[in-house]
C-alpha cells in the first residue's frame, strides 16, 4: 500500500450519523434520556451514566454522594467544572450506540471532531486559541470520557496527549503552527508511534531507523498497537537516528513527523480485539519512506525526551481507570437496588451491602491517588515514579471493581447494554498500556530502592 487511498480506513460511518453542527454530533438512534430522567441519583435506584444539562451541571450530579465518599469532588467549580461537565455532556451522543459500535468493532472517527469542538483533546496543553486545563480537569475530562468508553478515552489520549504533546513540547515553532490547530480542534487526526512489534517495555530498544540520505529522512521499520495509525493524516513515529554527521544525535532516538499519504507507508488495522474495540490500532509498515530534514522534531534528543511524553500522559491512565472502575460501580448499585430476588432486592441483603461497601473502599482509595497526582502536578512537584504507583494501583483496583460488578450482575453481567463487561474488557487495555503493571512497578521498586532491576 503506497498511498492514502490503499490504507485501512476508519469503518463506514453509523446509520444516521449526519453533519454536526455545533454543539452537537447528529447520531442514530435514541438521543438519549428525557431532560427529567438525566438528574436520577444512584440513590433511587434508576441510572445513573445519562448527563445531567451541562450547561447547569453541578459536582453532586457528575458524581452522585454514593460514589463520592469522602466528597473529594463537591467543591469543584469554574473552569474545572466545566470541562468536567463538557466531557460529561457527550454521554447522552455516545451511550445509545456505543455498544453496537463496540460489537462490531467500528470506530466512529467523527467523535475526534466532536471532542474538539467541545475543546476536549488539548489534555492540559497550552495550545493557543484553546482553554488551557488545570491538571484537576485534565484528569476530570479523561475520568469522564472513559466512564463512558474506554475508546472515547483513548481518542484523546492519542491524539492529544501523545502526539499533540509531542509536537507541543518538542517540535519547532513551524510545526507547532502547521499542526497544533487542527489537531486541538479534531479536524486532522494523529497516532504516536513508538511500540514495535518485538518491542514493548522494551522500547528504548526500538530497531526502527531514520536514515539521513541529503535533505531527507529515509524511515524503515515497523510499529505495532498505534491508534489512528491507519486511514488518518499523520503519524509521530519514533526511530533511531542514522547521521553520522551529527555526532550527539546519531544512535539517539527522535520523533518524525510522517504523513500517512506518504509512499512507502502502509497500515494494517489489528483486528480481533477484545478490547478498546470502538477505536482502531494499526500494525505500521515503512519501507523507505522519506520526509524532509525539517520534519523531525528538534527537541526529540534521546529517549529521555521521548519520556518526558510518556511521563506526561501516565497520570491520564490512573483517572481513566478510576472513570472505567466508577461506571462499572455505579451498575452494580444500579442493580442491587433493581434486582428483585428471593421477594427482596438485592441490596437487602447483608452480603451485597458488604461487596458495595467494599467496593466504594477500593473506589475512594483511586480517587485519593488522581486527586493527589492532580495537586503535586499543579504544584509542579510531581515525579514519575509518583504518577507509575497511580496508574499501578488505579489499573489493579479497576480490575478488582469491574469482576466484582460482573459477578454482582449475574447472568445480566456479560451482556453489553449493561455496560460493566465492555468496560472490564477495555481495563484490560489500561492495565497494559502506558507501560505494563511490571513496568511501572519498577519504575516505583527502582525509586524505592535506589537499584535498578529493568535489566
Amino acid at each position: 500500500m503506497t498511498s492514502h487511498d490503499s490504507h485501512t480506513q476508519p469503518s463506514t460511518q453509523p446509520s444516521g450519523w449526519g453533519s454536526p453542527t455545533p454543539g452537537h454530533i447528529s447520531l442514530g438512534g435514541n438521543p438519549g434520556p428525557p431532560e427529567d430522567d438525566r438528574r436520577d441519583s444512584v440513590v433511587t435506584g434508576r441510572a445513573v451514566v445519562s448527563p445531567p444539562d451541562a450547561a447547569a451541571a453541578t459536582p453532586a450530579e457528575l458524581m452522585p454522594a454514593a460514589a463520592d465518599h469522602y466528597a473529594l469532588f463537591q467543591d469543584i467549580a469554574g473552569e474545572d467544572l466545566k470541562a468536567w461537565a463538557d466531557a460529561r455532556s457527550l454521554a447522552a451522543e455516545v451511550l445509545p450506540q456505543i455498544n453496537d459500535w463496540w460489537d462490531r468493532g467500528e470506530y466512529p472517527i467523527e467523535l475526534i471532531g466532536r471532542l474538539g469542538e467541545l475543546d476536549l483533546l488539548t489534555d492540559g496543553l497550552d495550545v493557543p486559541g484553546h482553554r488551557t486545563l488545570s491538571p484537576l480537569a485534565t484528569g476530570l475530562v479523561n475520568m469522564e470520557l472513559s466512564r463512558i468508553d474506554g475508546s472515547v478515552g483513548t481518542m484523546v489520549g492519542v491524539q492529544g496527549g501523545l502526539a499533540l504533546r509531542s509536537i507541543m513540547l518538542l517540535g519547532s515553532e513551524e510545526q507547532k503552527r502547521r499542526w497544533a490547530e487542527p489537531l486541538a480542534r479534531g479536524t486532522e487526526y494523529a497516532a504516536f508511534a513508538l511500540t514495535e512489534p518485538d518491542h514493548g517495555s522494551d522500547s528504548v530498544s526500538l530497531e526502527t531507523v531514520a536514515r539521513r540520505d541529503g535533505e531527507h529522512w529515509v524511515l524503515s521499520g515497523q510499529k505495532r498497537w498505534i491508534g489512528n495509525g491507519a486511514g488518518c493524516h499523520l503519524t509521530v513515529v519514533w526511530a533511531r537516528v542514522d547521521d553520522p554527521s551529527d555526532e550527539a544525535l546519531n544512535g539517539q532516538v527522535s520523533g518524525f513527523l510522517v504523513g500517512q499519504s506518504l509512499p512507502g507507508y502502509e497500515a494494517e488495522v489489528i483486528r480481533g480485539k477484545v478490547a478498546l474495540r470502538a477505536i482502531h490500532q494499526a500494525h505500521i509498515t515503512m519501507t523507505d519512506v522519506r520526509i524532509p530534514l525539517d520534519q523531525r522534531l528538534p527537541g526529540a534528543r534521546s529517549f529521555k525526551d521521548t519520556s518526558k511524553v510518556l511521563f506526561a500522559t501516565r497520570a491520564g491512565v490512573a483517572w481513566g481507570a478510576l472513570g472505567h472502575a466508577l461506571a462499572c460501580y455505579e451498575s452494580a448499585l444500579e442493580h442491587a437496588q433493581k434486582r428483585i430476588q428471593f421477594g427482596r432486592p438485592l441490596a437487602k441483603a447483608q452480603h451485597v451491602q458488604v461487596r458495595l461497601a467494599s467496593m466504594l473502599q477500593t473506589l475512594t482509595s483511586m480517587q485519593l491517588h488522581c486527586v493527589r497526582l492532580a495537586e503535586l502536578e499543579a504544584a509542579g512537584t510531581i515525579r514519575p515514579e509518583q504518577a507509575s504507583l497511580a496508574k499501578v494501583h488505579n489499573t489493579r483496583a479497576a480490575r478488582e471493581i469491574a469482576s466484582d460488578a460482573r459477578d454482582l450482575l449475574g447472568g445480566s453481567g456479560i451482556l453489553l447494554e449493561n455496560r460493566v463487561v465492555r468496560h472490564r474488557s477495555d481495563i484490560e487495555a489500561l492495565h497494559t498500556y502506558e507501560g505494563t503493571d511490571t513496568m511501572q512497578s519498577l519504575i516505583v521498586g527502582r525509586s524505592i530502592t535506589g537499584v535498578s532491576a529493568f535489566a
